[in-house]
């Protein structure tokens, strides 16, 4: 074996030597390893023979090698001597001479890399899978470190490239006069060479050593233009701007974020293409369900199912778009705050508060019981427990619009009950959020450190709280003495001009949102406090405010909900239909009956009768499951098939929602004539 492994090593270093011949020459070479290889066609003295040739080769270019790097330097030397040079020539000649001495010291280094792989190879043992996978990741890693230096070197040498023709222009202009216009244009060639120089980031070269900085291999793709000499042209031009999409080796997709030249301004094609493309289905969509009495949002999702993954796979720019989407959920908030004035909210904030609370622990307790009856582990039970107690805020307060009210003196507002527990659970998926990183370090934990463990879930909770009050605080602050007199001054200003008083909400909204990000709460809670700070200046002030966002607010929900119908799966709802129907009755039955029985318990009895309408109100499961679970399948907490699970239990539960609420509100609307008898 051993003199097997010494006779391949030889080979090999004869065969990379041979590199330098021709095709030709270079074939023989390999037919006449090969038979050395399995000892036919040759005699032990001509092998040795033929093996002592190729090595006096590989060491005379070595040689050569060295004289060629002493030339090099001596030409440095010279270099750095000439006093008719300049500083700046000095520079680019020596420059020039070092990338071409790290390229013939990078070839040498690949040579002697090749024979160590080989004899790694040889030493290795073929049955053993983990010794290959290990042998197969140290080739990547030194294919990515080689391409990595190789486009270092091709950066360099299209720089000294580029330097060589402005030497040349230069020497050009020094030889003839210029007119005052070339003068002129020479000059802002200049300036623009220095601001590309001051504007450009060296992100590559800043973050390639960073810790943590793993190379990947990515394909870069075109868009298939080919079909005419337009199309190609613009390719072309797409490439110099960097505008096509990279795919790693994990199928993720990326597009160009920020550019290496940041004079020329570029649109994302693709993402332009997704937002136009959802625009224009959704109306057939939207129209659709409307016309057969289900709610435009289902239009919506609908859309998106057709054009995600599961259908057309025709939207590129999938994380846009669901960027784009959150954005509606802060107006579609700011808007609930809008009609949900501080004055209501004072009246109900005790059922608010001990409604979700009281649910969560029982959904916990719940999930614990089949957790440990099915043997699942503690961690995935209580995440999803917490994530099926969640309800969607958006959807519920697309019901909660023109739907009918109780105003009886003595009564609570079933919709101010709602909207009351509905940003409870905002708070609480705040909460939860923070408490996620100890949740996932707690499924590798011991028992001994179970009470440290307690400790920090307790100490959480405490910043959460002190995040909360702080932000109560900040909103008492604003409405004594800022909201008011920021509203009359974007008011005085916006006098036939409604852009600043759009641009003022807006950036009002943010404001909150970014106070409420920066304190660790949910960003929606500050969405849903900017809306309620505003409408405590009145309901005019509330009615102007609302006929300007309003539009806005209805095409960025129609993305958001079109979003969601991007992560909805036909196929795999068909597949396992029986089981998922069965879950998300489970789920919406659960939570329905245990909203009664809490709201049974903290409601007067003159306001019993809301309680079947908030219950039903509060029996889907949130959009906000799918951010949860993503975030959790990445953290190891649940597997794969637990949350495509939670993903169609989720949709199918909105897709039961409408029929539930229209159903408690049918019945349970409190009228005239009903309430005596309720």
């Amino acid at each position: 074996m051993k003199a097997i492994e010494f006779n391949s090593l030889w080979i090999l270093i004869s065969l990379l030597c041979c590199q330098l011949l021709n095709t030709a020459e270079h074939e023989d070479v390999v037919k006449h390893a090969i038979k050395l290889h399995r000892g036919k066609g040759a005699a032990v003295t001509q092998r040795k023979q033929w093996v002592l040739e190729n090595c006096r080769k590989l060491s005379g270019l070595l040689r050569q090698k060295n004289v060629v790097l002493n030339k090099l330097k001596n030409a440095i030397r010279s270099v750095e001597k000439d006093l008719g040079l300049s500083d700046e020539e000095k520079l680019f000649q020596v420059h020039t001479f070092e990338i071409f001495q790290k390229e013939l010291n990078e070839s040498e280094n690949s040579v002697f890399q090749a024979i160590h792989g080989l004899q790694r190879a040889l030493q290795g043992d073929y049955k053993d899978v983990v010794n290959m996978k290990e042998s197969s990741r140290q080739r990547l890693e030194a294919l990515r470190e080689a391409a990595i230096k190789e486009e270092t070197e091709y950066v360099e040498l299209l720089a000294a490239e580029k330097h060589q023709v402005e030497a040349l222009k230069n020497m050009q202009h020094q030889n003839k006069s210029l007119s005052m216009l070339d003068e002129i244009l020479e000059d802002v060639r200049k300036a623009a060479d220095r601001l590309e120089e001051e504007i450009e980031e060296h992100a590559f070269d800043d973050n390639k050593s960073v810790r943590g900085v793993n190379f990947e291999a990515v394909l870069r793709v075109e868009e298939d233009e080919a079909d005419s000499k337009r199309n190609i042209s613009k390719r072309k031009v797409e490439d110099d701007l960097g505008l096509s999409m990279l795919i790693d080796s994990q199928n993720n997709q990326y597009i160009l974020t920020k550019p290496r030249d940041s004079t020329i301004p570029r649109a994302d094609h693709h993402f332009i293409k997704d937002i136009v493309t959802i625009g224009m289905l959704s109306l057939p969509c939207g129209w659709l369900c409307t016309m057969i009495g289900l709610p435009t949002m289902f239009g919506y999702i609908i859309c998106g199912i057709l054009l995600g993954p599961s259908g057309l796979n025709s939207i590129k720019s999938i994380v846009q778009v669901e960027t784009l989407g959150e954005f509606g959920v802060f107006f579609t908030l700011f808007l609930v705050g809008l009609e949900f004035s501080p004055e209501r909210l004072r009246k109900v904030w005790k059922i608010s508060l001990q409604g979700p609370c009281y649910m969560t622990l029982m959904m916990i307790a719940f999930g614990l019981l089949w957790g440990h009856l099915l043997q699942i582990r503690p961690t995935q039970s209580v995440f999803i427990s917490t994530c099926l107690s969640l309800s969607s805020t958006p959807l519920v307060s697309r019901f909660l619009v023109g739907s009918a009210r109780g105003d009886k003196e003595g009564d609570i507002d079933y919709s101010s009950v709602l909207l009351g527990m509905l940003v409870m659970q905002d708070v609480q998926l705040g909460l939860f959020i923070a408490v996620m990183p100890t949740l996932i370090q707690a499924g590798a934990s011991t028992y001994s450190s179970i009470v440290m463990e307690i400790l920090r879930i307790l100490i959480l909770i405490g910043q959460i709280l002190f995040s909360l009050a702080a932000v109560f605080l900040i909103c008492l602050v604003i409405k004594t003495y800022l909201i008011g007199p920021y509203y009359r001054k974007l008011h005085a200003e916006s006098k036939g001009n409604k852009e600043i008083l759009i641009l003022g909400i807006s950036a009002f909204v943010f404001l909150m949102l970014t106070i409420t990000e920066l304190l660790d709460v949910s960003m929606e809670l500050g969405c849903f406090l900017a809306g309620a700070l505003i409408s405590s200046q009145g309901h005019m002030v509330t009615e102007e405010i609302m006929s300007c966002i309003e539009p806005i607010r209805d095409f960025l929900a129609i993305i958001f909900f079109a979003s969601i119908g991007l992560h909805v799966f036909p196929t795999f709802v068909i597949y396992e239909l029986t089981v998922l129907l069965f879950l998300t009755l489970s789920v919406v039955i659960m939570k329905f009956v245990l909203a009664v029985l809490v709201l049974s318990l903290i409601l007067p009895k003159s306001s019993q009768y809301i309680k079947w309408i908030v219950s039903a109100g509060l029996a889907q499961v949130s959009e906000f499951s799918f951010v949860l679970g993503s975030r959790a399948r990445r953290a190891g907490i649940i597997s794969r098939e637990v949350y495509l699970l939670i993903l169609s239990v989720t949709t199918l539960s909105l897709l039961l929602a409408p029929a539930l609420w229209r159903a408690a509100t049918m019945k349970c609307v409190p009228r005239p004539e009903r309430r005596s008898s309720i």
